[in-house]
Order: structure tokens, then sequence, then C-alpha cells
């Protein structure tokens, strides 16, 4: 059986009227937002805001975990509004730093489950300062993220397209049940939902947690291109206050927004790999006489 319905409102002559009148508001408001986002954007640039530093940190954590667990992945991302710059620093988890209160150095990977070990939700704060001490950089902000946030992040803006730059085979790749699976990437440009993200950003058994991490800042780029679009606004902040732990608020989400844009997207990007590194009494240590110029000219250095 069929049923047709007839609207009220059909062969009359008010719709016409009616469709430009919303159509006029709806341009109207369009220009109204523009024209406000443009006024902030003049405002960002005669008065910059401070520089913020965010510590990102992505957990080696399955459900259920909480925060007792090492650190997958530690970026800096560092805004600096005055220079319209923005940095992106990857540090290699078995790197060894000083910490606080500690006589050795530590594997750098290990600091966060140090701090939580001592106090709950004191992870963060440990590695900040060891971070401080090692490198004269203090983080303002973090932002600490486990395997479920980070698919559900990159399914909250419709996936990422990645420039996968040469074929990838992993056959040993860890699965939840902590077991392995074979997974391959082809060369190319391919969208991923968050699900493939998060294989494609942790795989390094073809080659090393160098070029992993270099994937890691592929999809963080990508991930940033795709929040820029206002209908992924809702449904991003609500996954990301779900499911992420950070003291970023909304609205310092919303101040580092400007300087990618206005930057025009380019992000100074660095892996701390073998050229930057040199052995260590405990393991591999930072090049600090290398590094030091080159966070000097990305990030706010503690004096």
């Amino acid at each position: 059986m069929t049923i047709k319905s007839r609207s009220p409102y059909q062969h009359t002559t008010h719709q016409p009227g009616c469709l430009l009148r919303a159509g006029l508001f709806f341009l109207a408001f369009f220009a109204c937002f523009m024209f406000t986002c443009g006024l902030s954007l003049l405002g960002y640039v005669l008065t910059p805001p401070p520089p913020v530093t965010v510590l990102i940190m992505g957990l080696d954590s399955r459900q259920g975990e909480a925060y007792l667990a090492r650190t997958d992945s530690v970026m800096l991302l560092g805004v600096q509004p005055n220079k319209l710059q923005v940095s992106l620093l990857s540090i290699p988890r078995d790197i060894f730093i000083r910490v606080p209160g500690y006589s050795a150095s530590q594997r750098i990977n290990t600091i966060n489950l140090l701090g939580e070990l001592e106090a709950p939700g004191t992870g963060p704060e440990l590695l900040k300062q060891s971070l401080a001490l090692s490198f004269n950089i203090i983080p303002t902000h973090y932002i600490r993220i486990d395997f479920r946030a980070f698919e559900a992040m990159i399914d909250a803006v419709g996936g990422v397209t990645i420039n996968v730059p040469y074929e990838i085979v992993d056959p040993y790749f860890p699965t939840d049940d902590y077991g392995t699976m074979s997974i391959r990437f082809e060369a190319g440009s391919q969208h991923m939902n968050g699900k493939t993200a998060l294989i494609y950003a942790r795989t390094r058994h073809m080659d090393d947690d160098y070029r992993r991490a270099e994937r890691q800042q592929q999809v963080v780029t990508a991930f940033a291109r795709r929040a820029f679009n206002p209908l992924t606004w809702v449904p991003l902040l609500q996954v990301f206050y779900q499911y992420v732990d950070t003291d970023l608020t909304p609205l310092q989400l919303i101040q580092i927004a400007p300087a990618l844009l206005l930057s025009g997207f380019q992000v100074e990007q660095l892996v701390i790999d073998r050229d930057w590194i040199l052995p260590g009494t405990n393991g591999p240590i930072p090049n600090y006489d290398r590094l030091i110029p080159w966070l000097s000219d990305h990030f706010p250095i503690n004096q």
C-alpha cells in the first residue's frame, strides 16, 4: 500500500518567500560569522596571546587499564602566536632523560607510570617537570589519550587522509587480546577511519620507532586539518571531553586554532632519531648540543 501525503504548504504562494527569507538569513549569519572570525584573526595578529606548549601523551593502554600505563608516544606541540609558528616534536619512547627525585635518568615512556604509582593523576605533571629539567621547555598544558580515545577522535572528524610513503607490511601487529595479526598498507593516498589510523600510527616491525613517530605526526597534522570543519566541532568536543584527559579548556583549545590557520597549516616538524641522540649510561640520551638550537627557535625556552 502506498500512501501519498500532501503538505498543506504545497502549491502555495508562500513557499518562495519562505525560502528567500531563509536563504537571506543564512547568508547574513554566515557573513557575520566570517566577519567575526576576521576580527578575531586580526586581533590575534595585532595582540598575540602568550605562547603555548602542549604535552601530548599517547598511552599504551586498553579499556579498563586507566592511566597506569607507559606512554606509547610523546609529542610536544608548540604554538608561538607572535611568530605565527606551530611546531611538533616527537621524542622516542626509549630515550632516557632526567626526572626530578630520581638519581638516575629514566626511560621517558615510564615517567607517566612512575608518577601514577606515586600518586594517581600526577603522571602528566611528573613528565612535564622532567621535560623542563632535560630540555628547558615547560609544557603549559597536557593531553593524555589512549587507544579508544584516539579512534573516537579520528572517527569524530570523519577519518583522515594519509599519503602512505611506501608499502608497509607487519606480520606481528599486536591485538587487543595480546595476540598478533598481519597488516598491510599500500603506498599512496588512503582515507582511514579511527581503527585503521591507529594501526598505521602504531605499526613498527617493518622499520623502527623513528619512522613510526613520523607516521604519528602525519596522523596528527591530518587530524588538525579535518578538525577545522565546523560540522565536526560538536561531535569532536563531545568525544574529546568524554575520552581524553586534559587540563585544556574549550576556550584554550580554540585559541590554538588561529596560529594553525594563519600559518597555512605549515607545521615545523622534528622527530628525534639517530641523528639527534647519543649513547648514555643507561641507554640513548638526547644530543642536547644539537637539539637546543632547534628547540630555541620553535619553543619558548626556560632560561
